[in-house]
Formats: C-alpha cells, sequence, structure tokens
C-alpha cells in the first residue's frame, strides 16, 4: 500500500479501531476499495482520496465518547452516553431483535431518549427542581450530538405546508393523512409531538 494510501486508510480507522487488510485496486466501474477487518468481521469500504468514507455505527461512536468522557471525567456526557450504551444494549439482546441495529432503529432509540429527558425536564421546572431539571438539560444536549440535524421552526412548516399541498388536506380531519407522510419525510430530524403541533396548528387556519 503506498504511502499516500496509508495516510488515507489510517485516517479512515483511528477511532473506530478497524484494521486495514488490503486494497482493492480502482476499475473503470468502481473506485478504489478498502478491506477492513474487526473483531473478526470484514467489510470493503470505498475511497476517494483525501475523504474519509468509513463511518462509526451508533455503538462504536458511543464507544469512543464513553472513553474521552471517562478520561475527561465529564459526569454529564457519562450519564448521558451509558444511558445510549444501556438503551442499544437492551434493544439489540429483546426478545425477537436480530442483535443487529439499523439506522433508523438507533434513530428511534435516541428520540426516545431525549423525549424522556424533556418530558422529566418540563416536570421538574414545574416543580422549581432547578437542580434536576439541568442534569435533563445536560443529558438532552448530549444525546442530540448523535441525531441528525433537527429542522428549525421555520423549516418544519414550510415543509409540512408541502406536504398538505401534496395531499390535499384541507381541515384537522386530515390530520392523519398529513401525519403519515411528514413522520416518515422527518424521521430522525423532528420529534412526534412538534410535528403534530405544526401539522394541527396549519390545518386549523
Amino acid at each position: 500500500m503506498s504511502d499516500e494510501w496509508q495516510g488515507i486508510v489510517q485516517a479512515i480507522v483511528n477511532d473506530a479501531e478497524w484494521s486495514p487488510q488490503y486494497l482493492i485496486p480502482n476499475t473503470q466501474s468502481k473506485p478504489p476499495r478498502l478491506r477492513l477487518s474487526y473483531g473478526g468481521r470484514s467489510n470493503t469500504k470505498y475511497l476517494i482520496p483525501n475523504i474519509k468514507l468509513f463511518t462509526m455505527s451508533l455503538e462504536q461512536k458511543i464507544m469512543t465518547d464513553l472513553k474521552a468522557a471517562m478520561i475527561a471525567k465529564d459526569e454529564a456526557a457519562l450519564r448521558s452516553l451509558r444511558a445510549v450504551k444501556a438503551a442499544i444494549l437492551l434493544a439489540k439482546t429483546s426478545e425477537g431483535g436480530s442483535g443487529e441495529l439499523k439506522e433508523e432503529e438507533e434513530v428511534k432509540i435516541l428520540q426516545k431518549l431525549v423525549k424522556q429527558r424533556k418530558d422529566s425536564l418540563e416536570i421538574f421546572k414545574q416543580q422549581n427542581r432547578e437542580d434536576l431539571a439541568k442534569k435533563e438539560e445536560e443529558e438532552i444536549a448530549v444525546i442530540e450530538k448523535f441525531l441528525p440535524k433537527q429542522m428549525t421552526a421555520e423549516e418544519l412548516k414550510t415543509e409540512i405546508a408541502a406536504i398538505i399541498a401534496n395531499v390535499g388536506a384541507s381541515s384537522p380531519a386530515d390530520m392523519g393523512k398529513v401525519m403519515g407522510v411528514a413522520s416518515k419525510q422527518f424521521a430522525g430530524k423532528a420529534d412526534g409531538k412538534t410535528i403534530s403541533a405544526v401539522v394541527k396548528e396549519l390545518l386549523s387556519r
């Protein structure tokens, strides 16, 4: 493997603990591919010079960040990351589970964890328990980093207005029709409660 490719490979595998096995030369139809091994498993990734294409799974990211949080003695991060790790393990080992999670399943786990903390945050604020509210806010901030970029209120309104027009919705009675499309389209980018509120608002005008 050339020094140039070795540098690219190193950038890709540094954090993920994957070991490069060999480089598959480029062909007319495919760019160069790198064969990687990790924990007895192998994977092949396409490479473009100077671009990091390998992406760690959520579980790998959590483990990497946990190590960093332990070193930094970041209690908020440790609480949050351990909660995510436990939720992933529970989902992977639950009855009927395959032992592996799809990306959309990982997003749902993260959204659920964030929702739980937002619900608790609201209760603690009502009870004037600022100490407990602060912990919930800290955990929300950590967990949300692993979610796709969240849509702003204006972006959500614009997109939902377009969906309403496309499905021909005209009244609150059509809310289910709009929610069916919006929930799939904005999965991971906005929570269901917010989507529902915007749909209800726009259909009530």
